[in-house]
């Protein structure tokens, strides 16, 4: 089983005004909602790629009720741990020329929920896989991805970390099955610019070297490099569109990544690239026909 963790989901209201006035009444043209967040992301990819899932997290209020009821409509194994006060976040994103966001707060996490979460973590398994994404509400301790992991060391699971700087750093010491920063994530983990593949993967090989299995690089338009764990190096290049979209991108790559790894690495890589793409190629999350479209312009 896979598991995805989503600590902070999102109700997501895109806006459409002809333009942007401060101070004034906007009004909009169109507008679309989508229920998501990082962990949640990949579950709805790994849904359209046949692949089952159990998306855990916090939900809260009417929105939270949304968002699960969003995803068992979809055949998605909704098991978030209920708050008892507040909402899940609303994020306004405002299309009107550039692009503008205002990003909710989310509710606040006891403790009591917390330990109800990690409870639910308890049952995963030997060979299961479990996904971390995104960042840390700041209710919850810095390092729980950490104590996520480390609770959980005596299984042999898969995990996959999805997160920046220290978050993932911290993290090396358990081995994790994979991790996808992107190039300039990359960058900042060690305090450079990196300008070329070359550099790219001379860092990825250090996050190797501090304990990732596999380093999946995302790159936008210049594809995605991945450094496996038997030393192979791959390059791919980026799929062509026309770009609509940046939510959602990298966690649908991680998505067509753990899809593809039965068909091995060279596979996985070309199918997470397909299906990043087609997310930023679409006004949501891809769908499987335009990941499968996409997967033949890399063959």
């Amino acid at each position: 089983m896979i598991y995805t963790v989503t600590f902070n989901p999102a109700v997501d209201l895109i806006v459409h005004p002809d333009e942007l006035k401060n101070g004034a009444t906007n009004r909009s043209k169109s507008e679309e909602i989508y229920f998501g967040g990082k962990g949640i992301n990949v579950s709805l990819v790994l849904k359209e790629l046949g692949i089952k899932s159990r998306a855990l997290g916090f939900v809260a209020g009417f929105t939270g009720e949304a968002i699960e009821n969003s995803l068992v409509e979809r055949g998605i194994d909704a098991d978030f741990v209920h708050l008892e006060k507040g909402f899940s976040r609303i994020n306004v994103k405002i299309k009107s020329g550039e692009e503008t966001e205002l990003n909710g707060r989310g509710p606040q996490i006891p403790k009591k929920a917390l330990q109800e979460l990690l409870e639910k973590l308890d049952k995963i398994e030997d060979g299961d896989t479990l996904v971390l994404a995104g960042s840390i509400p700041a209710d919850l301790p810095e390092d729980i991805y950490e104590k996520i992991l480390e609770r959980l060391s005596a299984r042999k699971i898969r995990a996959v970390v999805d997160a920046t700087k220290k978050l993932l750093l911290n993290v090396l010491k358990y081995k994790p099955f994979l991790v996808k920063p992107n190039n300039h994530e990359l960058g900042e983990m060690f305090g450079v610019e990196l300008k070329t593949v070359d550099e790219i993967i001379e860092h990825a090989r250090k996050l190797q070297e501090m304990g990732a299995v596999n380093v999946l690089v995302s790159m936008a338009g210049n594809g995605a490099v991945l450094l496996d764990e038997h030393g192979k190096t791959h390059v791919c290049g980026a799929c062509k569109g026309t770009v609509k979209n940046s939510v959602g991108a990298g966690d649908s790559m991680v998505a067509g990544f753990i899809a593809g790894c039965e068909n091995g690495y060279e596979y996985a890589l070309k199918l997470g690239t397909a299906a990043g793409g087609a997310t930023a190629f679409s006004d949501g999350i891809a769908k499987k026909e335009e990941i499968f479209g996409l997967l033949t312009q890399l063959n």
